[in-house]
């Protein structure tokens, strides 16, 4: 019996060995084919965005342009045409470089002598000095101008003329009575925009990108774009095949391809991008955005405007060099437009709620325009923000108000974008999400593209923009009751690394660029520039909550205008 028992029990050790051996087999054959399957996979090149020739260069880069868009650009280039300091001066030492301390300005005074009054046009003389006292010979600084009564929370942003020769004239229209003061800031002496100047040309990749491949077990992360080096290196190209935007990643070394991209983010900034001689032309209390000391008084007197007054005079004896037209001004604290619209003010949530009752509100674009999405959800309680699952601040958000049937969504643009890892599924272009809307008379649309441009060439927002705008002519043509307001550029808080990167110098080029692009389209606009420039708070990227309660006021004042 047991030598029964142990014949079976040998026969059944050799059937479980034998099965345990085609079982591992089968499962190494599986791990091998899958393996197999995965290489094919990440390594197939028939799929997906193809690999750039390195031999390429940058020039090529977007849709050819017509002859048309070529003229365009070519005015818009001219029209924001900054003077450049002789090439001898190109290289000097810090000390005859402007300086604000030693640089004035004086108040000039009305022609004969006589009052001023709400109207009129006051000129400001402006005299720029080097650090060694002696006059400039050449123009090319950036200077702002304010005109303001703090009493009156009111203010008006002035024009600066440059004269090219080392003086510049302030000019401000009188909108109010009551005593004004006027301030002028050196933001860059000129020298430092030489340097700014070539840094957005020869040096644009100073924010870094990063996209993550990966596919299995493998993974890879590499640099990203809008133009990179072609240092024999193969490029992903991810293109927009609706847009033409162009957008590139060096291929993973790996057995990767160019589809297996799985995110968007920024890496850091690139370091040492200028000369210590030349980190001297930007020091914060020195000679970045610096007051500028008045030479007598900075304050005139303004009285009720004359009735039977023919034109507007000027402070100068002379005929105004230039006619300044604001788009508004502040007074009491609130922006009061000098536009085609009658502002109201949506001081309690009620307003607000009635006026985009049965309405969607679209917001495309930066952070900038993100802050009206959160001022509204944290402004209105019945406006609840839906949870998309979406990474950080870079969306997509969307929120409802169900009784008012009111959505509210917002959505970032297309790379460069410098936010947070974005999904590439996320990464979406205005101009194809405008041609996605039917539109109409219950839509209202905000769109504001600029913060993430300013590293850089003018070009490169100039194409971006063009697609905007063909996509919003393409929207006003099929629902012409689609309200489309657009947002300008703003001023922000000054550094070196901050002006080596965003320097205000570059925004108000391409504020320029996109008041010039949108100008004579059934658009309204939002003067960013112009309300954070007269206000008195200080300069942030992302303006303090007074500034964007008063923007939200102008957009809503174009939603729901005054009935005549």
């Amino acid at each position: 019996m047991w030598k029964c028992l142990s014949k079976y029990v040998c026969i059944f050790l050799l059937l479980t060995l034998s099965g345990f051996f085609f079982l591992f087999r089968n499962i190494s054959i599986l791990e091998w084919k899958l393996d197999l399957c995965i290489w094919e996979l990440c390594s197939n090149h028939s799929e997906g965005p193809t690999p750039l020739d390195h031999n390429q260069s940058c020039n090529h880069l977007g849709q050819e342009r017509t002859p048309e868009e070529a003229l365009e650009e070519h005015y818009l280039l001219e029209s924001i045409a900054w003077p450049e300091p002789p090439p001898q001066l190109m290289s000097i030492p810090l000390e005859q470089t402007s300086d604000p301390a030693h640089s004035h300005f004086a108040v000039l005074p009305a022609v004969g002598g006589r009052e001023w009054h709400v109207g009129d046009q006051l000129e400001s003389l402006v005299l720029m000095k080097d650090f060694q006292g002696r006059p400039k010979s050449h123009g090319g600084d950036f200077l702002l101008a304010r005109l303001h009564s703090p009493e009156l929370g009111a203010g008006v942003a002035g024009q600066v003329l440059d004269h090219q020769n080392g003086t510049y004239s302030a000019i401000f229209l009188l909108l109010w009575e009551g005593s004004v003061q006027v301030e002028v800031t050196l933001v860059h002496p000129s020298e430092a925009v030489a340097v700014l100047r070539n840094l957005r040309e020869e040096r644009p990749n100073r924010v870094l990108y990063k996209s993550l491949f990966r596919c299995g077990l493998l993974s890879e992360t590499t640099m990203c774009n809008l133009c990179l080096p072609t240092n024999q290196e193969p490029l992903c190209n991810y293109t927009d095949p609706h847009t033409g935007e162009p957008w590139y990643c060096y291929k993973p070394k790996q057995l990767l391809s160019c589809d297996t991209r799985i995110n968007h983010f920024k890496a850091g900034y690139q370091k040492d991008l200028i000369t210590d001689k030349e980190a001297l032309l930007f020091q914060s209390g020195v000679n970045l955005k610096t007051h500028i000391q008045a030479k007598g008084s900075d304050s005139v007197t303004v009285l009720p405007k004359k009735e039977d007054k023919p034109e507007v005079e000027s402070s100068h004896a002379k005929p105004a060099p230039v006619r300044t037209t604001p788009s508004g001004y502040y007074f009491q604290g609130s922006w009061q437009s000098l536009g085609d619209v009658v502002m109201r003010q949506f001081n309690d949530p009620t307003a607000i709620t009635q006026c985009l009752k049965g309405k969607v509100v679209y917001m495309y674009g930066d952070s900038t325009v993100r802050q009206y999405y959160e001022f509204l959800i944290s402004f209105l309680p019945e406006l609840k923000d839906f949870n998309l699952r979406s990474p950080g601040k870079a969306g997509p958000f969307m929120a409802v108000d169900i009784p008012h049937n009111i959505l509210l969504k917002y959505r970032s643009h297309g790379p460069p974008i410098t936010w947070t890892p974005l999904s590439i599924s996320q990464l979406r272009y205005v101009a194809n999400e405008l041609d996605g809307l039917a539109g109409g008379s219950d839509t209202v649309v905000v769109i504001s593209v600029w913060a993430h441009f300013c590293t850089f060439p003018v070009q490169v927002y100039i194409r971006r923009l063009r697609h905007i705008r063909r996509a919003v002519v393409r929207l006003l043509n099929r629902a012409p009751g689609t309200v489309v307001v657009v947002r300008s550029a703003n001023l922000r808080a000054q550094s070196l690394k901050e002006s080596l990167i965003v320097s205000d110098w570059f925004s108000v080029q391409l504020d320029g660029v996109i008041k010039a692009m949108f100008r004579g389209l059934n658009i309204k606009l939002v003067d960013a520039w112009e309300m954070t420039l007269a206000h008195h708070l200080p300069h942030n990227i992302h303006p303090h909550p007074p500034i964007i309660k008063n923007m939200i006021n102008t957009i809503l004042s174009h939603v729901c205008p005054v009935k005549n």
